[in-house]
């Protein structure tokens, strides 16, 4: 059998190779476009669910010493019980640490599996977030 002149054998199956490096590439293409918006989406909830435990916190006024001086201030271990409380029934594991008197830090780690890159083997991604809420009393003015 011979093979016509504008086809050798030396050609036989490259576009079948070319064809399998550039699936390949679609597929990785894919994966970061969906897996890379799941995890922008997952670092949002991230800091949603800290901002929410934070404020949670927060507002943890302590009650004696608000009564006896007439000043606020956050109770330290009420707030970090409160915030721990909040991401303990919303299903997250964070820290929660004290930032002055006023304000609480709650830092949120998410971990959520992939849909597309488990084909490459990586199997989940991890995102953070992080919030501070400050007691806020009285009544505040319109920022200028």
């Amino acid at each position: 059998m011979t093979l016509p002149r504008w086809r050798s054998a030396r050609d036989s199956g490259s576009i079948t190779l070319m064809l399998a490096v550039l699936f390949v590439a679609l597929i990785a293409m894919a994966g970061i476009v969906i897996d890379g918006g799941a995890k922008l989406n997952q670092a949002e909830n991230a800091t949603a669910i800290a901002q929410e435990a934070a404020r949670a916190g927060a507002g943890m006024v302590n009650q004696g010493q608000a009564l006896s001086t007439g000043s606020f201030t956050v109770d330290q271990a009420q707030a970090i019980a409160a915030a721990q409380q909040y991401l303990s029934s919303a299903g997250y594991h964070g820290s929660v640490t004290p930032v002055g008197a006023e304000s609480i830090q709650v830092t949120v780690i998410v971990t959520g599996p992939t849909k597309v890159l488990s084909i490459i083997g990586i199997d989940s991604m991890t995102s953070t977030g992080s919030a501070t809420a400050s007691l806020v009393t009285g009544v505040t003015g319109p920022q200028r």
